[in-house]
């Protein structure tokens, strides 16, 4: 009898190790190698002084407005929600991580973002009218000029992203994780401006290229929800942009802060 008890355990634990085994193998092949994730926000941001340098050769002008400064136009600054969604200075991240550990990815990063110079006493130096000129003039609608990359200056990146796991709760339902971001890619602005009066036909076009790097944190809810908060820096070089028979260049540095709400879900193959 007690032989038959002793084999009647051995045999129950022999089912139940089989059991639990046969449990976290389906569980490892359930794991997926990547990562993926999509989010959408907004941002605010601060811009260096700069300078737009006109060429219009037809007109004998090429001068340059030196050490103007530019604002954004956040779009919700007269009541929150107020205008469509994609009005004011928005953002979307599409990434994947793609390691075993999830922590090393890649990312397309997009700003919409806005800048503006006008309404301001400007200080202008070069040839016009093929005569040297060395002045300040009221740079406002009023007087003729404008110079908006209103409906976006619009900064495109492909970013490699870095992962670095902080902490998470007991049942891993809630995660905080420190990112880091760095890439480069096209600009692709609206110009819409007018100088002396003359106004272009407004329009979007390639425009040249910048450079970025982010840091971030993101709080992860459910393994599936995450909020985002980023600090950005990025520079900025415009070339070719269109203006009344001629072409303007600009060049300059953003400073961004960035809030975004986001998905992630496991995607690729099955890992053990």
């Amino acid at each position: 009898m007690r032989f038959l008890t002793l084999f009647t355990i051995f045999f129950a634990s022999l089912i139940l190790l089989n059991s639990d085994t046969n449990a976290q193998t389906r569980q490892k092949k359930k794991a997926r190698k990547g990562e993926f994730y999509f989010s959408w926000g907004y941002n605010k941001e601060w811009y260096t002084n700069s300078t737009v340098h006109v060429m219009q050769p037809s007109l004998g002008n090429d001068y340059r407005f030196t050490s103007i400064s530019g604002h954004d136009h956040p779009g919700w600054d007269q009541g929150i929600f107020n205008v469509p969604i994609s009005i004011p200075q928005y953002n979307y991240r599409i990434g994947y991580f793609f390691n075993k550990k999830k922590n090393l990815g890649f990312e397309i990063n997009f700003d919409h973002t806005k800048f503006i110079f006008a309404d301001q006493n400007a200080h202008i130096n070069g040839t016009i009218n093929n005569k040297p000129v060395d002045t300040t003039l009221a740079f406002n609608a009023a007087n003729g000029f404008y110079y908006y990359l209103n409906n976006g200056a619009n900064f495109l990146l492909f970013n490699i992203v870095k992962r670095w796991h902080i902490t998470h709760s007991q049942n891993e339902k809630f995660r905080l994780d420190g990112l880091g971001k760095a890439g480069i890619g096209p600009v692709i602005p609206h110009v819409d401006n007018s100088f002396f009066g003359k106004a272009n036909d407004p329009h979007f076009q390639l425009g040249g290229w910048n450079i970025g790097a982010e840091g971030a944190l993101r709080a992860t809810f459910s393994n599936t929800v995450y909020l985002e908060f980023s600090n950005k820096l990025d520079y900025a070089s415009y070339s070719g942009l269109g203006i009344y028979q001629g072409t303007a260049s600009h060049s300059f540095g953003t400073y961004e802060l960035i809030l975004s709400l986001g998905i992630t879900f496991p995607m690729g193959k099955h890992i053990q």
